[in-house]
């Protein structure tokens, strides 16, 4: 295997998950306090979303990788 053909898996791989979730999500910490044995933490939740039209230029990108022929260049 090439590198085209793992970059092309991978996109491929890639746009599908994008499709699948559609985002991901993750965790900040904001505030944090100490008050003698005490401790305060507030954690926030964030939602990253992908768009639909990234995911499937990605597919489109990957598939097109791997079924596309590569130009030999001869010299």
């Amino acid at each position: 295997m090439n590198a085209r053909k793992i970059f092309g898996i991978i996109l491929l791989t890639a746009g599908t998950l994008m499709l699948a979730y559609r985002g991901f999500t993750y965790t900040s910490e904001k505030h944090e306090a100490h008050l003698g044995p005490i401790d305060f933490q507030v954690k926030e939740k964030k939602r990253v979303y992908l768009p639909t039209w990234s995911g499937v230029l990605a597919i489109i990108a990957g598939t097109a990788l791997l079924v596309i022929p590569a130009r030999r260049v001869d010299r």
